[in-house]
């Protein structure tokens, strides 16, 4: 029976009986964490080859007979940028690739900009000293609003819609603010939503009019490949895109092997126009003679070409599967009969996206963490931390195991309506 059809003596025979399963799952003493996108070891070993597949000297040298070994090529070995460009269908030249992290790559493209500007026909004007805001959609990534928060740059909050972030605010904003100066958007398998950006989201920002000449669309190409079922979201090409519509200087574009290979030994890189490249690499290369270029190489022999790749990823996606299907499952179990909370099913990335009854979502999360179940905090896919209607959790299937994902989602469920209960008892 749906919670709101419920009268309070129903609504408190029920919380009793829910209160007793939680004392039933305290005494396991369960440890459980569903808190970060990560791979689990299956995940991990299906690259352990690629750690073996450079031994000899010779194996060290890339196409140009530059010796990986050493220092040089800042901007990286041409079989690698190569891979990504057919992958990513990009310009070779119009791409760096760098070191493990594409949030570093983030976060060290805005610091760039706030202490040297970026590139306009007028010259780059550092952001430092000006009142810089970003348009952050929501429920969005901790990370990206942690990298704004680091800097002192003020965040707005735009909804994420079915289509991706709400234009018709966006191209509101944009036109009337010239201080605001950035836009995150995780535009495949949004992080947490799981939605893709339409063809026509991407259209219109690619042809955004922003009063700031010197406005960035931080495109964090995180899932562009990483399906889990066989039907994938297609995704329109924004570099394309925006020079097509006369704003090619618009995009930075970001993206890592960190979920295809080792999160911490993947490799990262950031496209861009010709200008962007060129004032970056003005800038980076007081910062490293080069990045390394053994783990390109190793990336390069061990995938080969961008089929490979997509290959590769369906061996992730036939681990990844079951475990979103437990977690969906759970949910059509035992929260829709109730009434308790909506979600969306993605076709592909690492999360999934619960936005259960407003003001309960804290006190879920605080319940969960008193049987040992370890979430993303209530609050994080927001900036500063704040959901203002106190209502979403991010839920990261991917790192346990299945038979304690189970587990998990079915404390996670429990909890959920004991809050949902205690709210509409107002106890």
């Amino acid at each position: 029976m749906n919670y709101r059809e419920m009268n309070p003596s129903q609504l408190a025979s029920e919380l009793e009986g829910l209160r007793k399963k939680y004392e039933d799952y305290k005494a396991l003493g369960l440890k459980l964490d569903m808190s970060r996108g990560k791979p689990d070891s299956e995940q991990l070993d299906l690259s352990q080859g690629m750690l073996n597949i450079v031994s000899d000297p010779a194996e060290c040298v890339s196409e140009n007979g530059f010796d990986c070994r050493n220092y040089g090529l800042m901007d990286g070995i041409p079989e690698s940028k190569r891979l990504f460009s057919e992958l990513l269908d990009i310009p070779a030249d119009n791409m760096i690739v760098c070191g493990n992290s594409s949030l570093n790559l983030m976060y060290d493209a805005v610091a760039r900009a706030m202490i040297y500007g970026v590139y306009t026909k007028n010259g780059c004007k550092p952001w430092f000293g000006q009142n810089v805001k970003f348009i952050c959609p929501v429920p969005g990534y901790d990370r990206h609003f942690g990298i704004c928060e680091s800097l002192g740059i003020g965040m707005i909050n735009v909804d994420m819609t079915e289509t991706g972030p709400d234009m018709d605010a966006v191209e509101a904003l944009v036109a009337d603010d010239a201080s605001i100066k950035g836009i995150w958007v995780v535009p495949k398998y949004s992080n947490p939503c799981g939605t893709t950006c339409s063809d026509e989201t991407v259209r219109r920002l690619a042809g955004l009019k922003p009063a700031a000449p010197d406005f960035r669309i931080f495109w964090d190409n995180a899932y562009i490949i990483h399906d889990i079922y066989e039907k994938s979201d297609p995704l329109l090409n924004l570099f394309t895109e925006a020079a097509r519509m006369g704003n090619p200087d618009m995009p930075l574009i970001f993206f890592s092997t960190s979920k295809i290979t080792f999160p911490g030994a993947g490799v990262a890189l950031v496209a861009a126009s010709d200008n962007n490249i060129n004032q970056f690499k003005s800038v980076m290369k007081y910062q490293t003679i080069g990045f390394d270029k053994l783990n390109q190489i190793r990336h390069v022999k061990f995938f080969k070409n961008a089929g490979r790749i997509r290959e590769h990823m369906k061996l992730h996606a036939a681990l990844l599967r079951p475990k979103f299907d437990a977690v969906l499952a759970a949910f059509e179990r035992e929260l829709k009969p109730v009434g308790v909370g909506e979600w969306f099913a993605p076709r592909g990335g690492y999360f999934i996206s619960l936005n259960l009854p407003d003001g309960t979502a804290r006190r879920t999360f605080d319940l969960c963490n008193g049987l040992g179940l370890k979430l993303t905090d209530a609050g994080a896919t927001f900036p500063y931390g704040k959901d203002p209607l106190d209502r979403n959790l991010r839920i990261a299937p991917s790192y346990p195991a299945l038979p304690e994902l189970e587990k998990a989602s079915a404390v996670l469920c429990l909890c959920a309506k004991i809050a949902a209960v205690e709210k509409a008892l107002a106890c």
